[in-house]
């Protein structure tokens, strides 16, 4: 494995200050290396809006230790120690920062991310708008969110119960929060992302986002890579074979 240098990162997405770290080799070839981008998904009631992110910190050093490459996860807004209150386009506001905050980098030269969950959707629709994205790696994505959009007061009181808000006056229109829900489809999205590769990783068992969904955004694309696991649920970081097919697919493109 490399040796990896640790970097505690901060940068600002529509005025939020969001915190994450970056894993680097500790000699970059002069040339420059590919970097990772990994996003955490929904936080579910154990975990919390607070932890949502650390294991995904970890999956980022793992990747760089394994690949050989930079890699850098960080909290979205309303999750960890980040700023801001949770709404889907501003989670994709928060991607497409980092995107940013990578591509920038002197010694990076392809930008490559990697989604888990509302992660993994977020993943693509950015990744469709952004040609300086070289692939997207998506594991357990929903199609769209039509089960948030069918009830968005239940979200919202979700939402605060996990602590993703927590400014009471948020969202100052709720209208317009509800109906960013129904845009940010990963289905919608996927063909945006073609002819870039597109892996799919989804647990024949996903109690969360039923196994169909990997299929429409997999045929979405045209040419994805689909990998269906059987037995496996909707935490895919923890699932050895996830991970083994992730850190495969990165060394092809990388």
């Amino acid at each position: 494995m490399a040796e990896i240098v640790e970097e505690e990162i901060s940068f600002t997405a529509d005025g939020n200050l969001l915190h994450g770290a970056s894993f680097a080799p500790a000699s970059v070839p002069a040339r420059g290396t590919s970097a990772v981008l990994v996003l955490h998904g929904f936080p579910s009631p154990v975990v919390g809006a607070v932890q949502a992110a650390t294991a995904y910190v970890s999956m980022a050093r793992r990747i760089a230790e394994a690949v050989g490459c930079i890699a850098m996860s960080f909290s979205f807004r309303g999750c960890g120690a980040s700023q801001g209150s949770f709404s889907v386009e501003g989670w994709r506001s928060d991607t497409e920062a980092a995107i940013a905050l990578l591509s920038e980098r002197e010694d990076v030269n392809s930008v490559l991310v990697v989604g888990f969950g509302t992660g993994a959707a977020l993943a693509i629709s950015a990744a469709a708008g952004l040609p300086e994205v070289a692939a997207v790696a998506a594991l357990g994505p929903p199609a769209d969110f039509s089960d948030w959009a069918a009830d968005p007061e239940q979200l919202l009181a979700h939402c605060r119960q996990l602590g993703l808000i927590a400014d009471e006056s948020f969202p100052a229109d709720f209208d317009a929060w509800a109906a960013e829900i129904r845009t940010s489809g990963a289905a919608d999205h996927a063909g945006g992302v073609s002819p870039r590769p597109l892996l799919v990783v989804h647990g024949a068992e996903d109690e969360i986002v039923p196994v169909f969904d990997a299929r429409v955004v997999a045929d979405a694309h045209g040419s994805a890579e689909l990998r269906v696991l059987a037995g496996a649920g909707h935490g895919l970081r923890f699932d050895p074979r996830a991970v083994a097919v992730l850190l495969g697919w990165l060394d092809r493109y990388t």
